[in-house]
């Protein structure tokens, strides 16, 4: 199987686009989105051209405090604007001073989301990424657990590991440079994302997986480990494709012709899910074969 021939290379693209997903998120980090820090989430829709430093200089002669504003790249006139915080009464006074100075415009959203709140958001979510990546080393390991030549069952379940910070790494990159490029947030939905592609990712896997397992369960005396994986996965590379291509089309169809609101969370569902194809053929595999050739000279 040429993924096996090629794994090198493979392995080497993935290492180049985790590396710069690291680079990203080091250089310039996230942008925590209300859900998370709290406060107040205000989109705006202008008839008139206006720029994000004049609106926030209108709001801020108005009396509001904190705000910061960033252009929505998914439409044109689209304006984010975020405020610590804003009361009932304040949000009259600061929308008669935006159209008095910057013309009508439509509200498309109000949020506040209260400190507190926040705080508990952030939380959980991080505790669901946790939770998911010990739900899927334990499962992992007891599917596999009665596999130990001519590789044990653990390595199995640290090479999916290994996949999946692959798979979630390289979309939070791109969140990242689009936060700097554009102030687009890390929000809940981002980790619905993140969980969405961690599922498709683990399962995508452990088909090639139980697959490698059924095979080198028929293993014969002078039979390569090697190409036994290779083997399993040209069983199961029209799967994966298909099963790809078919949410492929689905993500594509939301992104030109659903909400616009949803614009960036499908973006990177459908980065993950692209990336999680190519790490269940071109990554989990060719990772396994490597580790068995180590522990083979040692």
């Amino acid at each position: 199987m040429f993924v096996i021939r090629y794994k090198k290379i493979f392995l080497s693209i993935s290492a180049l686009l985790v590396l710069a997903g690291v680079v990203s998120i080091a250089v310039f980090g996230f942008r925590p989105g209300t859900d998370f820090t709290g406060g107040v989430l205000w989109r705006l829709s202008f008839e008139e051209e206006v720029s994000k430093d004049e609106v926030v200089r209108i709001l801020q002669d108005a009396g509001a405090v904190d705000v910061s504003a960033f252009e929505d790249l998914s439409e044109e006139g689209l304006l984010l604007i975020k405020m610590k915080e804003l009361s009932q009464d304040e949000k009259p006074v600061l929308e008669a001073a935006l159209e008095e100075s910057a013309g009508a415009f439509e509200e498309l959203r109000f949020e506040f989301i209260g400190p507190t709140v926040g705080e508990e958001l952030r939380s959980r979510a991080i505790w669901a990424v946790i939770l998911v990546l010990v739900a899927v080393s334990l499962y992992i390991a007891f599917a596999f657990r009665k596999v130990s030549y001519p590789i044990t069952s653990w390595k199995y379940g640290v090479v999916t590991l290994v996949t999946l910070f692959h798979d979630v790494i390289i979309p939070a990159g791109l969140l990242a440079f689009l936060g700097n490029l554009n102030g687009i947030e890390l929000d809940s939905n981002f980790i619905v994302a993140i969980l969405f592609i961690m599922g498709f990712s683990v399962h995508d896997t452990i088909v090639v997986f139980d697959r490698i397992r059924e095979n080198i369960g028929h293993m014969k005396k002078g039979d390569v480990f090697e190409e036994k994986v290779g083997e399993s996965i040209s069983q199961t590379l029209v799967r994966s494709i298909n099963t790809s291509l078919t949410l492929i089309l689905v993500l594509l169809a939301l992104l030109f012709f659903g909400a616009v609101s949803l614009n960036f969370f499908v973006l990177i569902v459908l980065i993950g899910t692209l990336v999680g194809t190519y790490s269940s053929i071109c990554v989990a595999s060719p990772l396994l074969t490597l580790w068995y050739k180590s522990g083979k000279s040692k």
